[in-house]
């Protein structure tokens, strides 16, 4: 269905950014809160699409904001992304791990260096400003979107201004819950 970018010559692993956002564009709200991230009923039908989604990616790339969310509020008892190297990053000194990696090299650089490795995707899970980076170089292959029933106002905005724009190609869509997916593939 996608496929698989060529830069330089060679092929490279996929990038992808997996990620939710509110209908006005936040990941999120005023507080830097995700509990927003849901469908329209609470009895409403969910897909897992994270699952099938996964299956796909042996590395996960995030900033420091993103993974301190994960360690004190949304896992705290244990790392969600065990079966996939992690890489964080950050300026902060930290200590590398068994299963995280805590890197103060440019995001860019990072994705550069790992689309040469061997493997399956690589997954930008979050935040913003990691995002902006990477689309700023144009690095980012796939956007896949979950678009979530709520206008939060204001909040950590995902795209944030660039000077050039992005052309994409829809690749697929699917609604449910009051949730809809939008996946794009960058053009050449």
């Amino acid at each position: 269905m996608f496929r698989k970018p060529e830069r330089g010559g060679m092929n490279m692993r996929r990038v992808v950014l997996f990620i939710a956002m509110s209908l006005d564009g936040y990941i999120a709200d005023r507080e830097g809160g995700v509990d927003w991230l849901k469908g329209q009923d609470e009895d409403g039908e969910d897909i897992d699409v994270y699952s099938d989604f996964v299956k796909g990616v042996d590395t996960v790339v995030m900033g420091w904001n993103t993974y301190h969310q994960i360690v004190t509020e949304l896992s705290p008892s244990e790392w969600i992304y065990a079966d996939l190297k992690s890489y964080v990053i950050t300026h902060r000194e930290a200590v590398f791990g068994e299963k995280v990696v805590f890197s103060q090299e440019n995001p860019c650089d990072l994705v550069r260096r790992l689309a040469k490795e061997e493997g399956k995707d690589i997954w930008i899970c979050g935040g913003a400003e990691v995002v902006r980076q990477l689309m700023r170089e144009d690095l980012i292959d796939i956007y896949y979107l979950t678009v979530i029933p709520v206008i939060l106002g204001k909040g950590i905005r995902l795209f944030g201004g660039l000077d050039r724009e992005i052309n994409l190609k829809l690749r697929k869509t699917q609604s449910y819950n009051g949730i809809t997916d939008l996946v794009y593939e960058r053009k050449s």
